[in-house]
C-alpha cells in the first residue's frame, strides 16, 4: 500500500491501457514491453495482494513468440510485489479461467492476443472467481501504474516462488470432456478441428479423440509465427476444405487463445456464434436447462436470431460489444447462455468466460443424440442480409466528423424498420467496424458503402 508521505495523485476515470479484453498492442511496443509489463505486474499484484496468506497467481500463454518476453516479465513484476507464481504453459484461455478457481489462486493471467496475428499480444486478467476484472478494478491497476517503480514492493523475505505446473493441459482436458454427456460417444463422426497453431493445439484434438470421433487435426504446428494465420476461427477456409476432403461430419475451428468457435456443416458452409446461440438455446430449453428465458448478445447479433427466440418465446438481451458485457448481463439477468456472432460463447454451466470447446461439445452432442448430419442441428434460422466493414483509421475520431455523423443518419432513415446499423470503434485494435442488417440488400449495400466512404474522407487509414 501506499504510504501517508506520498503525494496523491488524480484519479483515473477513464481507462488508458486496458482495452475491452485486457491489454493489448504490438508486441515490444507501447504497452507491450518489458519494462511496462513488469510494472502491470507489479500493480496488479498490488491490487491482489490482501491479507495474511501466501498469494498465488496462475500464468498460461499461447504460442507467441513474444510470449517468451512477457512471461518472464509479468513473472518478476508479481514475485516482487510478494505473489507467489504458478506457470502452466500454453493453454487455452478458459483453461486459465477454470484453473484460477480449480487451483484456488487469488489472479489468473492469460497471455494472448486472441485473434489477433501474431505480431500482436495481450494480457488477460482474472479474479479468484474466474471472472475477468471489473472497469473499477482496471482503473485501480492504471493508478498504481503511475506510482514510482519501487512503490509497494515487498521485503526481501516476502518475495514470491516461482513454479512450473506439469499438469495444467490434463485437468484441462478432463474438465472439457465432463461437458460432454457420459451417455453420449463421438464414435462414428469424423470431425475436423483446427486450432489456429493455437493455444489449444494439444489439447482440442485429444479431447475429441478421447470422447470417440475420428479426429482430423490441423493448425498444430505453432512455430511462433503462425498463430491465426490463415487459418483459425478469422480464416475458415482451411477447415471448410479439410472438411470437403476427408469427408467429415463437422469442421470446428478455434481461434488463437480457443475462447471462440467458429463450426462449418458436412458440406462445408458456415455456422457462425449466432446460429450456435439458437441451436444451444433451443436444445437447453427442451432439457429444461436454459435458464433466464432467453440468451444474451451483442449489438452485432443478427435479427434473424432474435426473431428465432422469439417465436419460441425466447428473448435476446443485447449488450454491448465484449464478452466481460455480456457475461455480465448474463449474471445480472440470471441467464446461462451468452455469446456473440464472432462464435465467443459463454455457458456459465461450464465457464466464467468463452470456451470455444465445450461450445463445439454442445453442437456435436446435438448430432450425436439426434444422429442427424452437422446441416441439419445447427443451421436453425435463416440470417437477415448483413453486411460488415472494418476500415483502420490513423488517429482521431472520425466518428465525430460532421459529414461522417450526417451519412449515419441518413442510413438510418433510408433503412427505417426494415433494418438497423451499428457502427463502432474497435476496443482492441484501431479499427472502425461498420454493420448493417436489412431485408433488401442491395439497399444495405449502398447504404454501408456510403457511410464507409464518408468514414474514409475523415480520416481512415
Amino acid at each position: 500500500m501506499r504510504g501517508d508521505d506520498e503525494t496523491p495523485k488524480a484519479p483515473v476515470t477513464e481507462r488508458k491501457i486496458f482495452g475491452t479484453d485486457g491489454v493489448r498492442g504490438l508486441a515490444n511496443a507501447g504497452a507491450m514491453t518489458p519494462e511496462r509489463i513488469l510494472r502491470l505486474g507489479m500493480a496488479v499484484g498490488r491490487v491482489f495482494r490482501n491479507g495474511a496468506h501466501r498469494h498465488r497467481v496462475v500464468i498460461g500463454k499461447d504460442t507467441r513468440l513474444s510470449g517468451y518476453m512477457i512471461e518472464p516479465a509479468l513473472t518478476a513484476g508479481f514475485a516482487a510485489s510478494g505473489m507467489d507464481v504458478f506457470l502452466l504453459g500454453p493453454l487455452p484461455t478458459p483453461a486459465m479461467a477454470m484453473l484460477t478457481r480449480s487451483l484456488r489462486a487469488d489472479l489468473g493471467v492469460m497471455i494472448s492476443a486472441s485473434h489477433n496475428p501474431y505480431q500482436d499480444n495481450g494480457v488477460k486478467f482474472f479474479g479468484p472467481d474466474g471472472f475477468k476484472l471489473s472497469d473499477e478494478t482496471e482503473l485501480e491497476i492504471e493508478r498504481l501504474m503511475e506510482d514510482g517503480p519501487e512503490a509497494g514492493l515487498a521485503a526481501p523475505a516476502d518475495l514470491g516462488r516461482v513454479k512450473r505446473v506439469d499438469d495444467a493441459g490434463a485437468r484441462y482436458i478432463e474438465f472439457a470432456k465432463a461437458a460432454f454427456p457420459r451417455r453420449l460417444s463421438l464414435e462414428g463422426l469424423r470431425v475436423v478441428v483446427d486450432c489456429a497453431n493455437g493455444a489449444a493445439y494439444k489439447v482440442a484434438p485429444t479431447v475429441l479423440w478421447e470422447l470417440g470421433a475420428e479426429v482430423k487435426a490441423i493448425g498444430v504446428d505453432p512455430n511462433g509465427f503462425n498463430i491465426n494465420r490463415e487459418c483459425g476461427s478469422t480464416a475458415t477456409k482451411k477447415m471448410q476444405d479439410a472438411v470437403l476432403e476427408y469427408r467429415a461430419d463437422i469442421g470446428v475451428a478455434l481461434d488463437g487463445d480457443a475462447d471462440r468457435v467458429i463450426i462449418c456443416d458436412e458440406k462445408g458452409r458456415i455456422i457462425d456464434g449466432d446460429q450456435i446461440l439458437a441451436l444451444i438455446a433451443d436444445m437447453w430449453k427442451a432439457q429444461d436447462r436454459l435458464r433466464g428465458g432467453g440468451v444474451v448478445s451483442t449489438v452485432m447479433a443478427n435479427m434473424g436470431l432474435e426473431k428465432f427466440l422469439a417465436a419460441r418465446g425466447l428473448t435476446l438481451e443485447r449488450t454491448r460489444v465484449g464478452d466481460r458485457y455480456v457475461v455480465e448481463a448474463m449474471r445480472a439477468k440470471g441467464m446461462n447462455v451468452g455469446g456473440e456472432p464472432s462464435g465467443h460463447v459463454i455457458l456459465s454451466d461450464y465457464a466464467t468466460t468463452g470456451d470455444g470447446l465445450v461450445t463445439a461439445l454442445q453442437a456435436l452432442a446435438a448430432m450425436a443424440e439426434t444422429g442427424k448430419p452437422a446441416s441439419a442441428v445447427c443451421r436453425r434460422f435463416e440470417p437477415l442480409p448483413s453486411l460488415l466493414e472494418n476500415l483502420r483509421y490513423c488517429g482521431g475520431d472520425p466518428l465525430a466528423d460532421p459529414g461522417v455523423k450526417a451519412a449515419i443518419a441518413a442510413g438510418e432513415e433510408r433503412l427505417g424498420r426494415a433494418g438497423r446499423l451499428v457502427i463502432r470503434k474497435s476496443g482492441t485494435e484501431p479499427v472502425i467496424r461498420v454493420m448493417g442488417e436489412a431485408d433488401d440488400a442491395a439497399l444495405l449495400k449502398t447504404v454501408v458503402a456510403d457511410i464507409c466512404a464518408a468514414i474514409e474522407k475523415a480520416g481512415a487509414a
